[in-house]
């Protein structure tokens, strides 16, 4: 070996220190490592990572299942006894039940309270509906929909009230606020102004064609339902048009006019009798004359209306009827 191959591998020697070079290989000194070597070694690996991730969920994970001193709104259930059949409980233990019972005891307290027409459950009913707010925007709540039933049969003043508090507070969404407009049109609630010409521009059509039954009453919404003539969902355009005949307005007898031809019903019939025209007095005969459901509501119509045409068809309708 030459001296130049004996000074170089001194030096290397030198550097990497004395050990396993004597087997003629050279490994180099644990101290001394190539930058990216020291980089991957203070990299962590994946498995490095979600170890360390999983180790600090476990020190920070909350207790789900600790009150942690907050109290609930409503206590739950202590028992799951059987409780005794709406039927049985007297008026009072029965409006008691209703605001704090599960689903299966609101629909049957709920509608034994609309059986009975007890205006004083009105209270314990609105709160049923207001315990589920924020809920039902695509689904129907059952809870809310026993109570908003329960409320129409008992309807009168208080009820109305009740059920145009829900609306306007926002404490029914979705398909409920479909059957609560159309139950405060159906036992006369008042709404705001505002609310129901936000209701009669409503994206669900439902919800448009049921507030028509509220707005019919109020002047400064006369305008919107004009244009709800027009509207292309045919349940809203014909709720409309049942809402402007009721009340006289002559933009719809045209509309109603041809529902009488294709879909005559008593709610038509009904809206059509103060605005008739000579073509709705026909039509009102032909209804009568082949229609036996329709018979007696197309003959009213026909009466009620002030013009000797209509007196006339009826009375030779009710002349043939009695042979």
């Amino acid at each position: 070996m030459s001296s130049i191959m004996r000074w170089r591998r001194g030096l290397i020697v030198a550097i990497w220190g004395s050990g396993p070079e004597r087997d003629g290989r050279v490994h180099p000194h644990p101290l001394r490592r190539e930058p990216s070597a020291q980089l991957s070694s203070l990299t962590p690996t994946p498995a490095q990572r979600v170890r360390s991730i999983r180790s600090q969920m476990c020190e920070q994970q909350l207790d789900l299942f600790s009150s942690a001193g907050i109290q609930a709104e409503r206590p739950l259930p202590q028992s799951m006894e059987l409780r005794p059949a709406a039927t049985v409980l007297d008026d009072q233990a029965l409006i008691a039940a209703i605001p704090e019972s599960n689903l299966a005891d609101s629909i049957a307290l709920a509608t034994e309270a609309g059986r009975r027409r007890l205006a004083a459950a009105v209270p314990s009913l609105e709160a049923l509906c207001r315990r589920f707010s924020g809920f039902g925007a695509e689904r129907m709540v059952p809870e809310q929909a026993v109570a908003l039933h329960a409320l129409a049969m008992i309807s009168g003043r208080e009820a109305a009230q009740a059920v145009s508090q829900l609306i306007v507070r926002g404490f029914v969404r979705g398909p409920a606020l479909n059957l609560a407009v159309s139950t405060a049109a159906r036992i006369g609630a008042t709404l705001p102004v505002d609310v129901l010409r936000s209701l009669l521009r409503h994206p669900d059509p439902g919800v448009r064609a049921s507030a028509c039954g509220c707005a019919r009453r109020r002047p400064e919404l006369i305008s919107v339902m004009i244009d709800l003539l027009d509207d292309l969902n045919p349940g809203v355009a014909k709720s409309a048009a049942c809402a402007l005949g009721q009340i006289g307005r002559i933009e719809a007898r045209p509309k109603l006019a041809k529902l009488l031809r294709e879909e005559p019903s008593e709610k038509v019939i009904e809206a059509v009798s103060s605005i008739a025209d000579e073509e709705c007095m026909v039509q009102l005969g032909r209804i009568a004359r082949t229609e036996p459901t329709l018979c007696d509501a197309a003959l009213n119509a026909l009466e009620g209306i002030d013009q000797p045409r209509a007196n006339a068809i009826a009375a030779a309708i009710r002349n043939v009827m009695q042979r």
